[in-house]
C-alpha cells in the first residue's frame, strides 16, 4: 500500500470547486432572470420590466396574476412550442445535460480521492480516474457555456421573441440586458473549468530507486574487517622468547 494523501491536496480543492460549480449551474437553470426586458406599456406589466428565463417568462402585474403568486404573472416556455427560440431550446437541453455530466465528474473525483486517501491496491487506476473526472467536468462546462454565450449574444443584439398572446408580452422590448441567471451560470462554468483542469493535471509521484550494496562489496567489506582484526602483535611475540 502506497501513501499518496499528500499528492492530492489540489484535487481535493478541485472537488470542492466542482461541487460549488454544479450548484451554481443548477441555480442558473431555475432562474427566470436570463434576459431582462424593459417595456413601455405598463397597463399589464406594472413595473415595466419582464424576465425571460429558460423555462418561464414572468413579470409583475397588478391586473393579471397567476394563481399561486401575489403580484406576478408567469407562463411556461415549452421545448416543443413553435415560438421558442433556438437559444432557449439549446439552454433547456444542454444545461440539463451539463448537470448530469457534471454530477458524474464530481462522483469520479470522489472515487479517485477515496483511492488516494484510503490507500490503493496494486495497479489501481488513480491517474486515469482523475483524468476521467476532469474530462467530464470540462465537458459539462462546455455544455453549459454554449447556451450561456448564445443567450448573451441575443441580449447584446436585442433579439426579440414572438410570444403568443396568452403570455401578455410585448412584440419587442425597448431594450434588454443580461440578467443574473446568465451571470450565475458563467461563474459556475468558470469554476467547473478550473476544477476539470486541476483534476487532469494530477501526477503520481516518481519512485526513487533504493541503493543496495552488492554481494561483492559485502564480501570485500567482510574480508577487510577480518584482515584488520587478525594481525599479530610483534612486541608480544618477542617477549615470549625470553
Amino acid at each position: 500500500m502506497t501513501y499518496l494523501a499528500h499528492t492530492a491536496h489540489a484535487q481535493l480543492a478541485a472537488l470542492w470547486l466542482g461541487c460549488v460549480a454544479w450548484t451554481l449551474t443548477a441555480v442558473a437553470l431555475g432562474l427566470i432572470q436570463w434576459r431582462v426586458w424593459q417595456v413601455s406599456d405598463r397597463d399589464v406589466i406594472s413595473s415595466g420590466v419582464a424576465w425571460v428565463g429558460l423555462w418561464r417568462a414572468c413579470f409583475n402585474s397588478h391586473t393579471l396574476v397567476t394563481p399561486g403568486f401575489r403580484v406576478m404573472h408567469c407562463r411556461y416556455i415549452s421545448l416543443t412550442e413553435a415560438f421558442t427560440p433556438p437559444e432557449i431550446v439549446a439552454g433547456q437541453i444542454l444545461m440539463l445535460l451539463s448537470l448530469l455530466v457534471g454530477l458524474c465528474g464530481n462522483a469520479g473525483g470522489v472515487y479517485a480521492l477515496r483511492n488516494v486517501y484510503f490507500g490503493m491496491e496494486k495497479n489501481s487506476p488513480i491517474r486515469l480516474s482523475f483524468f476521467t473526472a476532469g474530462a467530464l467536468c470540462l465537458t459539462a462546462a462546455g455544455m453549459s457555456l454554449i447556451p450561456l454565450l448564445w443567450n448573451l449574444s441575443s441580449v447584446v443584439t436585442n433579439q426579440t421573441i414572438k410570444f403568443p398572446p396568452e403570455f401578455k408580452m410585448p412584440p419587442a422590448p425597448e431594450s434588454q440586458h443580461m440578467g443574473c441567471g446568465i451571470g450565475v451560470g458563467m461563474i459556475g462554468t468558470v469554476l467547473m473549468i478550473v476544477s476539470g483542469i486541476i483534476f487532469c493535471t494530477y501526477r503520481l509521484p516518481g519512485s526513487q530507486p533504493r541503493i543496495q550494496p552488492s554481494v561483492k562489496q559485502d564480501v570485500q567489506l567482510d574480508g577487510a574487517l577480518t584482515s584488520s582484526g587478525g594481525k599479530d602483535n610483534l612486541a608480544f611475540q618477542s617477549h615470549e622468547h625470553f
